[in-house]
């Protein structure tokens, strides 16, 4: 399994982020991709309901796969929390299924249920997690239940049926944009002209490689700023046991994940000195048992977003890597400003 992903991924990375178009022999699809997006925009934008009483905040990207939201949102609920604001993330609740919506994530939650990253979120920022595919109607609940002022909508980008006050787009600083086409030539979700309309684009890298460079050449934005994801804590999945990241350097490390890049995770293994061999799984996979197989000297190391789904059955050498971000303070002060902006009409 692992094998294809691998394969699968290094395929991605030629036909989506090369300099080149190899697949533009299917702009066609690219096209009618658009024009189906459009509508749907046009339609929900249309049909969205008034705004709510508070400020909502979207986090998301205009590109397919992960870019580093989910570390981004915990630092916003941190900043926000820090500045007096109680905050609520919403999420749709990818790769969950629960019974009954809205639903209200508590540590125990499975993420069978709310999904892999609401379950990691609530636990790792101890703030309410409300999930439900339609975001409006989790909005409500939160505000209903009065479970915070403000709203926190990860991976909402493109739903447009939420009303929102503040967008955010993330991008990964080594991929950047690629080839800049839209799916399935390229993997655009929407057009670069979206960004304009956006508050505030986050580029997760140290520095933008040479090639995320120059795609990213003709991006005008007044307000980008560079997100580092630092690795913080070795979490025992069994026993919750936290150690050191620097205990990684010189052992052998099955690193497992199930995430959009794993190749940033595993390249982070290996800057931290970690004799890597690299097991990688589709996005927001379900493991099994199996799937967590390794040698008896080998320490398993996942995701923070995969442990949450392997703490029942996980081995006694099965370790999490938990990720912080860190943004430059002129992003905060400018950040913090824009939310107490968003509710000043409401409190004069």
């Amino acid at each position: 399994m692992s094998a294809v992903q691998s394969a699968m991924s290094s395929l991605v990375e030629r036909l989506w982020y090369g300099r080149k178009r190899p697949l533009a022999f299917l702009a066609p699809l690219s096209w009618l991709y658009r024009s189906i997006a459009e509508a749907r925009r046009r339609a929900a934008w249309d049909a969205r309901d008034a705004s709510l009483p508070v400020p909502v905040i979207v986090v998301g990207n205009i590109t397919a796969g992960g870019t580093g939201k989910s570390p981004l949102t915990a630092w916003l609920v941190s900043a926000l929390a820090s500045d007096g604001w109680r905050p609520v993330i919403l999420s749709r609740g990818y790769g969950g299924n629960a019974g009954q919506y809205p639903l209200e994530v508590a540590a125990e939650t499975s993420p069978s249920e709310a999904g892999d990253e609401p379950v990691m979120l609530a636990l790792s920022t101890g703030c309410p997690v409300v999930v439900d595919p339609r975001r409006r109607r989790g909005a409500d609940y939160a505000l209903e239940k009065n479970l915070g002022d403000v709203l926190i909508c990860d991976d909402g980008l493109q739903h447009y049926k939420l009303p929102r006050d503040l967008e955010l787009s993330v991008f990964d600083g080594q991929r950047g944009i690629g080839n800049g086409a839209l799916i399935p030539v390229g993997p655009l979700r929407e057009p670069v002209s979206r960004l304009a309309s956006v508050d505030f684009v986050i580029v997760n890298g140290k520095e933008l490689s040479e090639q995320a460079m120059e795609s990213f050449v003709g991006i005008d934005h007044p307000a980008i700023f560079s997100m580092i994801l630092e690795p913080a804590t070795l979490v025992h999945l069994k026993t919750g046991e936290a150690r050191a990241v620097g205990d990684l350097r010189g052992k052998a490390v099955r690193a497992v994940a199930g995430i959009g890049n794993p190749a940033r995770f595993f390249d982070t293994l290996r800057t931290l000195g970690a004799d890597v061999t690299e097991a990688a799984f589709p996005d927001h996979h379900r493991f099994r048992p199996e799937d967590l197989n390794s040698d008896t000297d080998e320490l398993i190391v996942m995701t923070a977003k995969d442990a949450v789904k392997c703490r029942e059955f996980a081995p006694d050498n099965a370790w999490s890597l938990t990720v912080e971000a860190r943004l430059p303070g002129p992003f905060r002060d400018a950040f913090l400003a824009r939310v107490r902006q968003c509710s000043e009409p409401l409190t004069s």
